[in-house]
């Protein structure tokens, strides 16, 4: 099983960075595969509405760092998936990847697997956020595994939000827990 980690913010080692890490350290202690890929310094263009994925089954948009990434997600088991929250809601970036994966829900290339919302916020709004991030999973058909806020604004921030690193914990002992259930 592998477990894939995005950032979506453009601070590469930021708070949401170290949330969704925090869970990642957690499945790296019983030695499950884990992923990190961050969204910043990559291009991601926005979707451009012209439909002509549903006859490819790809996003027709190339000279990107999209496809590189959605790659990844397509050979992940559990996605973790954060954000920090911009005016109530994700990121703009991540905003773009995520409408691009429109492409891919015509055929549900995403589908069966397993996701965890993450969301970074310093005064306010990270419920939305952790809305917005799992309709965009329940729409591709995850099964939620839970999700997480935290509280940061200055870099390590959120390392010292004890409330969200425990629940990082908590779902990263239930990713373990999944793991060895499908070993047995």
């Amino acid at each position: 099983m592998k477990v894939l980690g995005i950032s979506g913010s453009m601070r590469k080692d930021g708070n949401t960075a170290d949330l969704v890490n925090a869970i990642l350290d957690r499945c790296h202690i019983d030695d499950i595969k884990t992923e990190f890929i961050s969204l910043s310094g990559k291009k991601i263009q926005p979707c451009l509405g012209c439909e002509k994925c549903k006859e490819k089954k790809w996003c027709v948009i190339e000279n990107d760092d999209w496809n590189e990434v959605i790659e990844k997600v397509l050979d992940c088991d559990v996605l973790i998936i954060g954000s920090p929250t911009y005016y109530y809601d994700v990121c703009g970036h991540l905003k773009n990847f995520i409408d691009r994966t429109y492409s891919l829900y015509h055929d549900r290339k995403l589908a069966g697997r397993k996701g965890i919302a993450v969301a970074v916020y310093a005064n306010k709004g990270a419920n939305r956020t952790i809305q917005t991030l799992e309709g965009f999973l329940n729409t591709h058909e995850f099964s939620s595994l839970g999700s997480v806020k935290g509280k940061g604004y200055k870099k390590g921030d959120v390392l010292s939000d004890d409330e969200a690193m425990g629940k990082a914990k908590k779902i990263g002992d239930k990713i373990v827990r999944l793991v060895k259930s499908n070993h047995k």
